[in-house]
């Protein structure tokens, strides 16, 4: 059962959990599955995906419930009038407590760059939390440093987080493509979870037909809670 975070006559949000599509993709083919059909069969009715998270992310994703809605939403993100943050759990500590990464991406980060435009996409980013989990991930240290970040991307490029704190020698930890398999795997067996830590946690933009502004919030799932527990 999908946890459903905001709903009107033209809008629904669900919390997505991760390892779930947002909708089917010839990328994940073998999957049976998406956040999309599940909403659509748990309230009976044809739903339009507004945007889209990773799999493996979990958090806020919007639906409008017409085609006439999804045309807006589609217009609203499109043109930078919403807003998102995330939290995501890094490997090791940025030596600032915010920034910004201002570092363009190519379209398709399944295809090499080379030869691909590079598109504007830039990062905000703050650390929340500092922690030294007990567990060895290199030979060099007893233990590991991560630190919980606050992203907010100014775009919606694809994998824009992901590569951004790559590109900051900070990939989230979990995160199978663009970060280290050793680190992720001896993470995943010490706390019992093999996820992207990585979390839509807020979304805000203007009502397509009201124009009041919404703020739509997507709580932590318990798995959180137990890595802020050391």
């Amino acid at each position: 059962m999908l946890e459903l975070l905001f709903e009107d006559a033209w809008l629904r949000a669900i919390a997505k959990p991760p390892g779930l599509l947002t909708h089917r993709t010839l990328l994940d083919a073998h999957e049976t599955t998406s956040a999309h059909e599940q909403a659509q069969a748990q309230w009976g009715e044809r739903l339009w995906p507004a945007h889209r998270l990773d799999k493996g992310t979990s958090g806020v994703l919007l639906f409008a419930r017409d085609a006439d809605t999804a045309r807006l939403l589609g217009e609203a993100f499109m043109g930078g009038q919403t807003r998102k943050q995330y939290l995501a759990w890094v490997r090791g500590w940025p030596q600032a407590a915010a920034g910004r990464v201002d570092h363009p991406l190519a379209r398709d980060p399944e295809r090499p760059s080379a030869g691909q435009p590079l598109l504007d996409a830039q990062t905000d980013w703050q650390v929340l939390d500092r922690r030294e989990w007990p567990v060895t991930t290199h030979s060099a240290f007893a233990t590991t440093r991560t630190a919980l970040l606050r992203l907010a991307p100014q775009q919606g490029r694809r994998h824009q987080l992901r590569r951004h704190c790559k590109h900051m020698a900070h990939p989230i930890v979990g995160d199978a493509t663009h970060g280290k398999g050793p680190f992720n795997r001896a993470l995943a067996a010490h706390w019992g979870v093999q996820r992207l830590w990585l979390h839509a946690q807020h979304l805000a933009l203007a009502h397509p037909h009201t124009g009041a502004a919404l703020a739509i919030e997507a709580p932590l799932g318990p798995e959180w809670a137990r890595l802020q527990a050391i």
